[in-house]
């Protein structure tokens, strides 16, 4: 009973130096001892807490801070979209983005406009809400509209403080990664077992953010550093400003920044910092150029799931040697067969990679590449790591690698098209590979975004005949008695996969025209045609419309062609009838029901003073308006700047309204 009392009192001492601590650095920015000081207090707190549970106190600082494992990670909602970074990896890139920007902004030369430039941290993107001032909430990117609440996870990173102070907004996003040090990875790291070691900073540290036991979180090293803004209910001019008052909140951004004003002052500052890479210490994968001013960002705005306005220089890509132990083929989604290098496993960038893209038997026979030879694989971000050459060729073996006549699955004819080098497989809907690869794609993180039904799932489930197409997934409960046997599998782990499909049947049109898989439709395509015609029936009655297809701005003539294709097919039509019966699919129009040009169709001709066409085309779909390439009885505005030239006169002829520069501008309140 003594040493239960001396337990006890300790805990409360611990709980009160925690809580003043606190208190000292984060609401008055004077912390009286040392962040390794700190850190002693709470790891003595967790230890003596997991030692004596009986014991824990109704104010324990894991109360406020987490100390419970959780079940799972609950979603969270981003307030506004958290968008991905466009890559540039040259200098030409980098020129190419800054005359984007210029044309973008019908500006004459980029003299008006100034770049800020930052490191590009290799961490874990985390977006923290603030209310009044208040820590609400803290969520991982996901997939740019949903991420996972970490917020009790985080609340013992130093600089995220629970309170802001100075010039409070009502509101606001605070965006930045989450990493960990360089050091603290390999203290990390060298008290982990073999098999728990982490590959490099990047995973310990979405590992460490990402632990249902919230402590193992709180006893892990790990920093913030805020690189960007999201929804705020006040205004900042430039970029600068934002991070002088960040620095009032406590809240440190990257200290090796810099204002540019020319590609040539960017370009230096890359090759610095990549040249001093290895004296940071944290890891980084390159620069990030931002336009400094936030009205041109806003005017700039979004393609796709990129800003216009940003984009991040990557270093060049990571490379090794390595040997070619087999070379075999894998059959995706659409068919595409590729030949894949099995490689004595080589360690690149902190990564161990044992396979490697060879693109197609082109590519193959012209860098004649074999088995047993020694060769260069190069790795550029997240780009999936391919061979780039032959460093040394293995006398043993003479031999070409000849492409197979048969499909390696299915033994299906093979085919090669006009245009492209890569063999398909002819069996498109009796494929097993092909049928797997849509059932991983439809459930994947930019699609349904289904929890727990990998690739590794989906293979297991397919292959024991419980699934085999995607409408599938929604009678899997059928089958729970067989599934729960199955080993990796239980009544949680099935009923969380269950619940996880479940809440996956609210679907954006966007979304579920892009979970489709059709052909040259990405997210970007799946997007315009979701604006455009806004429910799915009107798409699939549209889809062998020609000329309507033809008419949508941004869509080639490879999309075009290729829904199409997928549309004529009856196997495709039943299963997104199929479909309709299980999920509910919405078009979410954004904030644009008041506007003039609110489905509406526009054409533009002649020469814009004020805005480039490019920006007057964003600013017309962005109110809703809907861009053709030419007049027809289906206008409703053509918009004329100077040197109009024969629309003018066919817009006469069909009675078609025209408005001047000066009268879309009013219109669109600007």
């Amino acid at each position: 009973m003594d040493k239960q009392k001396k337990v006890l009192n300790r805990l409360r001492e611990l709980a009160d130096l925690i809580k003043k601590h606190n208190y000292n650095y984060h609401t008055l920015d004077k912390p009286k001892i040392s962040d390794q000081e700190f850190d002693n207090l709470v790891k003595e707190n967790d230890i003596l807490e997991k030692k004596y549970p009986s014991l824990i106190l109704k104010d324990s600082p894991n109360k406020k801070y987490g100390g419970k494992i959780k079940d799972n990670f609950k979603k969270i909602k981003h307030d506004s979209q958290m968008y991905s970074l466009a890559n540039a990896f040259d200098n030409n890139d980098i020129k190419e983005f800054i005359k984007r920007s210029v044309k973008f902004l019908n500006f004459d030369n980029d003299d008006d406009i100034q770049y800020f430039c930052e490191p590009k941290i290799d961490g874990l993107s985390l977006n923290l809400v603030y209310k009044k001032g208040n820590l609400v909430s803290a969520g991982t990117r996901g997939n740019g509209f949903i991420g996972e609440d970490v917020t009790e996870n985080i609340l013992n990173i130093k600089n995220i403080p629970s309170k802001l102070k100075k010039k409070i907004p009502d509101f606001i996003e605070i965006r930045g990664e989450v990493f960990l040090n360089k050091s603290d990875f390999e203290k990390l790291n060298s008290k982990l077992k073999d098999k728990s070691k982490f590959a490099n900073p990047r995973n310990a540290a979405a590992g460490s953010l990402r632990q249902l036991d919230i402590s193992v979180s709180h006893n892990r090293p790990l920093k913030f550093i805020p690189h960007g803004i999201g929804k705020c209910s006040i205004n900042f001019d430039k970029i600068e400003n934002y991070y002088e008052q960040l620095k009032d909140w406590n809240i440190i951004p990257n200290n090796l920044n810099k204002k540019c004003q020319s590609v040539e002052e960017i370009i230096k500052f890359y090759n610095h910092i990549k040249q001093d890479r290895s004296n940071i210490d944290y890891d980084i994968d390159g620069l990030v150029v931002k336009i400094n001013n936030f009205k041109l960002q806003e005017r700039l705005g979004y393609v796709g799931k990129n800003p216009r306005w940003a984009v991040a220089i990557k270093f060049s890509a990571e490379k090794a040697n390595t040997v070619i132990q087999s070379i075999d083929y894998q059959v995706g989604r659409t068919g595409a067969i590729t030949p894949v290098a099995r490689l004595q496993p080589v360690n690149l960038g902190g990564v161990m990679i044992s396979n490697a893209s060879l693109h197609n038997f082109d590519e193959i026979n012209k860098k004649n590449i074999n088995v047993l030879d020694l060769v260069e694989i190069e790795r550029a971000g997240d780009v999936i790591p391919y061979v780039t050459r032959l460093v040394k060729k293995n006398s043993k073996l003479n031999t070409n690698i000849k492409p197979p006549k048969n499909c390696p699955i299915c033994n299906s004819n093979v085919l090669k098209e006009k245009d492209e080098a890569i063999l398909r497989c002819a069996n498109t809907y009796g494929c097993s590979s092909q049928k797997i690869g849509r059932i991983i794609h439809f459930v994947s993180k930019k699609s349904l975004n289904i929890d727990g039904f990998g690739e590794k799932q989906v293979k297991q489930l397919f292959n024991l005949k419980y699934i085999n197409k995607v409408e599938d997934i929604f009678s899997l409960e059928k089958f729970k008695s067989e599934i729960t046997k199955l080993d990796g599998w239980g009544e949680l782990s099935f009923s969380n996969l269950i619940n996880s499909i479940n809440n996956s049947k609210k679907i954006s049109l966007d979304k579920f025209i892009y979970s489709l898989g059709i052909r040259f439709i990405g997210e970007v395509n799946s997007e315009i045609l979701a604006k455009e015609f806004k429910e799915l029936d009107v798409f699939i009655s549209s889809s062998n419309n020609i000329s309507l297809l033809e008419n949508i701005d941004g869509l080639g003539p490879k999309a075009i062609y290729s829904i199409i294709d997928f549309f004529s097919i009856n196997i495709n039509k039943e299963t997104i009838k199929n479909l309709k019966n299980h999920l509910s699919i919405t078009f979410i129009e954004n904030e644009i029901l008041n506007n003039f040009f609110l489905n509406k169709h526009l054409v533009f001709t002649g020469t814009l003073s004020k805005l480039s066409r490019d920006e007057a085309k964003y600013l017309a779909k962005s109110k809703g308006a809907k861009i053709l390439s030419s007049i027809s009885k289906k206008t409703d505005f053509l918009i004329a700047g100077e040197k109009a030239g024969s629309k003018i006169d066919k817009a006469l002829q069909l009675g078609v309204k025209i408005l001047s520069e000066k009268e879309f501008l009013k219109k669109i309140n600007l």
